[in-house]
């Protein structure tokens, strides 16, 4: 007997999203399942800095204050809430959702899941935590819970673990798994599935997006939607870049089943209404990634504002000015925004930025006595010398690495609301290996596709002229007329960051736009499009059922978005700078742009 599609909301996609969306998603229509993502790799550095000082905390401590009111509407509601709030310290978390649901009077009953917390066996580390997968969470859900609170499992889990609850799938049923882990992957982000973080943004009202939910059925095929009256949208177009959104590869593989993102079909449903069907899902990897922070020393910056003429003279006086100070400093890093216009008519929109990042093992190199040696100079350097704020004392930095621990060695544990520890196995996995210990390396399986190209052509000013325009060698097909404009005329982009790395995902609404992105846009070309890029490893997947690329950019974000590596240190405007790059585009293609953009 087949059950009627679960639908599953999600209120949350990170530690600080909108406090009102519990509340809003429990009133605004039905459903059967509510989840919260809250961790992240920087939200995982903050939380062990909270242990750091309390040993009892470690978990996020606003969904405690977003269910004084949600606790009671989910109860009256018959909405279970599963969440990764727990962090650090899931036990914690779960006797503190006791302790509220007593003082407010709602009977629920509780369960969490433990065993990701590795730090123990990573010497020198803040935190290490394995990427559980949804089987604990689906124990849970058989025993009663209402509420299952677990520490660091993967987002998508939230979704794959109350999906194989209410279908009662087992961990063979891959593809039942995998369309349920794409769907997860869609909604884990929030309000990135209906409109926010969009390219084509100005096609929808878009000022408070509602948050998503799934309509999952019985083999795994889901209805992207939200609820009726909420703002922003739901396209093929936004659904298409949060599945770009930090992928890396065709394969997508998790503790439960790895996905195949190039099977994915997205087909219009109705309006605010997405279908995902055809996932195919493979046996996931012996491996389970395990997310280690560490504090990796001490930072401090200034920012110089340099207004009028003069700028590159005026950087370099400063620079000058300070090369003696920071000898020894272990790292010292300048960066000139030319933000400046000639002729401004407004004083700010004359100036640019120079910035001064330093970073050092010892707060002392980097704290005041250094920063004041820049405000020392107001007196004494460039004219018009001034800081858009005084230096502060050194900071902390984290830095995020990646390492693999065998599945059968994690002691996935579902805690259930009677107390009773019920161990979760490891499923059967597509490669076998156990390595000894923590590994720091690629993870299994993979990618498919991967260009060996290092040469970059074009600098500043986009891809060189006549480039991107000409028909593909041996398509037989006659040279189209060519306009140079931005990319972003014909595709949208999202990125984002995998610790050090990035990855951008581009695509289009048509297949002749397909045909000539897919040709034109290549592993050279995008470092020359993206000139930071050069000298960096990209890898280049093909999506073609997306209409879709997707690059990884590696070791653009040194090491992950807490060391402050880089002006944009999660890349989440990476995709944004290369929409506008220009290059000759065929005419053609723009005109009109049906189905390419919202």
């Amino acid at each position: 007997m087949s059950r009627r599609p679960l639908r599953i909301g999600n209120a949350s996609g990170f530690y600080g999203d909108r406090f009102s969306a519990l509340t809003e998603m429990l009133t605004g229509g039905p459903l059967d399942v509510l989840t919260g993502d809250y961790l992240a790799e920087l939200t995982m550095l903050i939380l062990g800095r909270d242990r750091l000082k309390n040993p009892d905390l470690g978990y996020a401590k606003t969904f405690l204050r977003q269910l004084e009111e949600g606790l009671g509407l989910a109860h009256e509601r018959g909405v279970r809430i599963v969440t990764n709030a727990g962090g650090l310290h899931p036990a914690g978390l779960a006797d503190a959702v006791r302790a509220l649901a007593a003082k407010v009077g709602v009977p629920v009953s509780v369960a969490h899941v433990e065993g990701d917390d590795l730090t123990s066996r990573e010497d020198g580390a803040l935190t290490a935590n394995a990427y559980l997968g949804g089987a604990g969470i689906t124990a849970c859900l058989r025993a009663g819970a209402d509420v299952v609170v677990t520490g660091r499992v993967t987002d998508a889990a939230l979704v794959s673990g109350p999906a194989a609850w209410w279908f009662d799938w087992t961990p063979e049923d891959h593809d039942r798994l995998a369309g349920a882990v794409v769907a997860g992957h869609v909604l884990e982000c929030g309000t990135q599935a209906t409109g926010g973080n969009y390219s084509f943004f100005t096609a929808h009202d878009v000022r408070r997006p509602g948050f998503p939910l799934a309509e999952i059925s019985a083999d795994g095929s889901a209805v992207i939607t939200k609820h009726p009256g909420t703002g922003g949208a739901v396209t093929t177009g936004t659904v298409t870049a949060q599945l770009l959104y930090e992928t890396q590869g065709v394969r997508y593989p998790g503790p439960d089943v790895t996905a195949r993102l190039d099977t994915v079909r997205l087909t219009d449903d109705g309006v605010d209404r997405v279908r995902i069907s055809g996932v195919r899902g493979e046996r996931p990897p012996a491996s389970l990634k395990v997310g280690v922070t560490r504090i990796g020393g001490w930072r401090n910056e200034v920012v110089f504002v340099l207004t009028g003429l003069d700028v590159e003279a005026k950087a370099e006086l400063v620079r000058s000015q300070l090369a003696e100070t920071l000898e020894g400093v272990a790292d010292a890093a300048w960066t000139l925004a030319r933000t400046d216009h000639a002729d401004a008519d407004t004083e700010e929109t004359a100036s640019a930025l120079l910035r001064l990042v330093v970073r050092d093992p010892s707060p002392d190199r980097v704290g005041r006595a250094l920063t004041s040696k820049a405000v020392e100079l107001a007196l004494g350097s460039y004219p018009g010398f001034h800081v858009t704020t005084p230096p502060g004392p050194a900071q902390p930095y984290g830095v995020f690495a990646s390492a693999f621990v065998p599945a059968e060695e994690v002691p996935h544990t579902a805690v259930l609301p009677d107390g009773t520890h019920i161990p979760i196995p490891a499923p059967l996995s597509a490669s076998p290996g156990k390595p000894a210990a923590l590994t720091a390396g690629p993870a299994e399986p993979a990618a498919l596709s991967a260009s060996p190209a290092f040469e970059a052509r074009g600098s500043g000013g986009g891809a060189p002229e006549g480039v991107g325009g000409a028909a593909p060698a041996g398509s037989g097909a006659e040279p189209r007329e060519t306009v140079r404009a931005p990319l972003g005329a014909l595709a949208g982009a999202r990125s984002g960051d995998k610790g050090g790395d990035a990855n951008v995902g581009i695509w289009v609404g048509t297949a002749p736009a397909w045909d000539w992105l897919r040709d034109t846009l290549t592993v050279d070309r995008f470092r020359a499009l993206l000139p930071e890029t050069r000298g960096l490893a990209v890898q280049r997947h093909e999506l073609p059922d997306l209409r879709a690329l997707n690059f990884t950019v590696t070791g653009i974000l040194g090491d992950g978005v807490a060391s402050g590596h880089r002006f944009d240190p999660q890349a989440k405007a990476l995709g944004e700078w290369l929409r506008a790059r220009h290059l000759d585009i065929p005419a053609h293609l723009l005109l009109p742009p049906e189905g390419t953009g919202p």
